[in-house]
């Protein structure tokens, strides 16, 4: 299975793990645990290096995150609830779920940005009041690449010490990537399956 990840890997190049980073931070269901933790995978057979794949995601973050930060800023609180009314099925959240992350910024302020990014929760939503809050721009990509760099090197270094520390490792990190993206993937569909507004419930 790690060979198979391997070429994955290989073919898709630094580029494609910055993609592959926009998009998660834009839409789920792939996690980053498993993008970052591909790169690593391949690290460690020598077909990446350590600083290239952190730029490469955490550029990819960035990305991602500055288009939910683009979404609050140019479409604004008012006219943000009919569209989120409207596609938050596919996103599977609804107003509510903004409004606590509008709080929640609003309550320990912009460094949030950076905290959140460092951490597995609310990591991309935190982008959204901050832009719904017109957060100053360069501040909230300095924040957010900083924080994500933080997260990104952890996944890295994380993957590649438990690789290099215990036998046959590799062989199950390979299944274990796999699992997880099918667990994100099923989780999702079966949120979307599932999915009700919060007044029908």
């Amino acid at each position: 299975m790690d060979s198979a990840i391997l070429s994955i890997i290989q073919q898709l190049g630094y580029f494609g793990i910055a993609v592959m980073m926009a998009l998660e931070n834009i839409f789920p269901p792939i996690p980053s645990e498993a993008i970052m933790g591909a790169g690593a995978l391949a690290m460690t057979h020598g077909k990446m290096e350590f600083w290239p794949l952190l730029i490469a995601g955490t550029a990819g973050t960035l990305a991602g995150n500055y288009a939910w930060y683009l979404v609050g800023d140019r479409v604004g609180y008012e006219r943000l609830g009919p569209l989120i009314d409207k596609w938050g099925r596919w996103l599977t959240l609804e107003w509510e779920d903004i409004e606590r992350a509008v709080n929640f910024f609003q309550k320990h302020g912009q460094w949030a940005v950076f905290v959140l990014r460092a951490t597995p929760v609310m990591r991309t939503m935190i982008s959204l009041p901050a832009g719904l809050a017109h957060m100053n721009l360069w501040r909230f990509l300095i924040f957010t690449a900083a924080g994500s760099a933080i997260w990104n090197a952890l996944l890295i270094a994380g993957t590649v010490w438990i690789a290099n520390s215990f036998a046959e490792a590799q062989t199950w990190l390979g299944w274990g990537i796999v699992a997880v993206v099918v667990l994100a993937v099923a989780g999702y569909l079966w949120r979307l399956a599932t999915w009700k507004p919060r007044a029908e419930r």
